[in-house]
């Protein structure tokens, strides 16, 4: 069983129910610490990094290095917001969990539930893009059953043991860390012109600026690649949940939040520098083959476009793992608190909440059916819904952590392993930061876009909220009656 550290005491009744501790939960620690790196590593490339850099050099051009770079300011502080607490109290609830101890009952039901929703129409997404692939490969197959397989395959990994999902993500998330890697040294090399083979003409950084300038479509654009890239960033949080069961969850934890600036730095902005060096940012191809499929085309690498969907592919099951992982952890730590059906709060003799699992899962089955039934209608609604979701969640841990920090100095201050710089000034400025990109989707008015996506996921916020206060205020009417009587 994993040992936990003990939840600061509460100061109210109230409080102490949302403080109650999670040891004896029935999760086990199964995670290794090289399982725990490799997924902090990973977590940030996802499918998106991929297949949507593409769209944001067409709209920004070169300065979609500054798009990426803000929101990589913006996710590096959340981080360390969410790794302050962690580290304090790893839990398998994470975020949801201390909004629940810091703003009350109703915010972490609310993002609890909201984050869920939001994985469960990823798993959706995902076996949709990894189907494609694979009846790319093997026609004979339909679609339709190439995601019932994926999906298949991964819930019994799931269903086994934590330590079988460590393992799968292991593997997945190294595959695309070394295809990441590999590729900015051969870009590197290709941009200085010293790669045998490469077709660069431009050698060296003239690229950044000889087609209309760093920013050739103004600097306005660079908001618009902000609102094109900062979906692809969301996952960097699921190594604080699963640090809970991990051997060390805290020194786990501080490492991976230590290490965010250095992997967003070379994961993200490394392997764009090169994408915007080695081609001109309006070169037809990147549209045509996809921002990597171009670069690889460029430097010479036979079989490119085959060799990116094998690595594509990686990062879909990979996002589809983690996706199924972080959904059940949360409807867990929901089951836990009384949020959720209390068989999603129960573990199998191996410390796997399979009803948890299980109930993610089929949402996510039936998310699928959506999406090859009615793909125009309930899908592009259910993807419009949980659209602005990740920037709920990152503001939800600013606002939680600018109190968790003082009920955290005030109750165990020696749990404050990792602070947030610039405290309480910096979490003030990032929630500002997040509000404004919010406010600026919804000046994005086409189909499907910004607009579209803030005001439906505000609606579905605003619902899961009222459920939330509406359980709140009969739970607070039930106790009142009983005390009365």
């Amino acid at each position: 069983m994993s040992t936990r550290p003990p939840t600061p005491v509460a100061d109210s009744p109230a409080e102490a129910h949302q403080a109650a501790p999670e040891s004896g939960s029935g999760l086990q620690a199964g995670l290794k610490n090289r399982h725990l790196s490799m997924i902090a590593i990973g977590g940030v490339i996802g499918a998106g990094l991929f297949v949507g850099s593409g769209s944001g050099i067409a709209a920004a051009g070169p300065g979609i290095l500054v798009s990426y770079a803000l929101v990589g300011v913006m996710v590096v502080f959340v981080m360390r917001m969410l790794g302050e607490m962690a580290a304090a109290n790893p839990t398998s609830g994470s975020f949801s969990a201390y909004a629940d101890r810091a703003l009350g009952r109703w915010a972490g039901f609310s993002i609890g539930w909201l984050y869920w929703f939001f994985w469960v129409v990823v798993l959706a997404v995902e076996a949709t893009a990894g189907a494609k692939i694979l009846e790319g490969w093997v026609p004979a197959v339909p679609q339709w059953a190439w995601a019932l397989i994926v999906m298949t395959v991964l819930t019994a990994t799931n269903l086994a043991s934590v330590a079988s999902y460590g393992e799968f993500e292991f593997w997945f998330a190294g595959i695309k860390v070394v295809a990441i890697g590999g590729f900015i040294v051969l870009g590197a090399l290709a941009v200085f012109g010293v790669l045998p083979g490469a077709h660069n003409d431009a050698v060296g950084l003239a690229h950044l600026t000889d087609h209309g300038g760093f920013l050739p479509n103004g600097p306005g654009k660079i908001l618009t690649g902000v609102l094109l890239v900062v979906f692809s960033f969301m996952g960097s949080e699921i190594v604080t949940l699963a640090a809970g069961e991990s051997e060390d969850p805290e020194r786990a934890v501080t490492r991976a939040t230590n290490s965010v600036i250095w992997r967003i730095g070379v994961f993200y902005l490394g392997s764009i520098l090169v994408v915007v060096s080695l081609l001109p940012w309006n070169d037809p191809a990147i549209a045509k083959d996809g921002s990597y499929v171009a670069a690889l085309n460029t430097i010479g690498i036979p079989h490119a476009g085959q060799i990116m969907n094998v690595i594509v592919l990686t990062a879909v099951l990979s996002c589809l793992n983690s996706g199924l992982y972080t959904a059940s952890r949360m409807a867990f730590s929901l089951g836990r608190r009384g949020d959720a059906p209390k068989a999603f709060g129960r573990t199998s003799p191996r410390g796997v909440p399979r009803a948890a699992i299980l109930g993610s899962v089929v949402f996510g089955f039936v998310a699928v059916f959506f999406n090859y039934r009615y793909p125009d209608t309930v899908f592009h609604f259910l993807l419009n819904a949980s659209g602005a979701i990740a920037l709920f969640v990152w503001l939800v841990i600013c606002c939680s952590q600018l109190r968790m920090r003082r009920i955290i100095v005030r109750e165990a201050p020696e749990r404050l392993r990792v602070r947030m710089w610039l405290y309480p000034y910096l979490t003030w400025a990032t929630i500002a930061m997040i509000v404004f990109v919010l406010g600026y989707m919804l000046t994005d008015g086409t189909d499907g876009g910004g607009r579209d996506q803030v005001v439906v996921s505000v609606l579905v916020a605003l619902g899961v909220i009222g459920v939330a206060v509406a359980r709140q205020l009969l739970h607070k009417g039930r106790k009142d009656a009983v005390t009365s009587s």
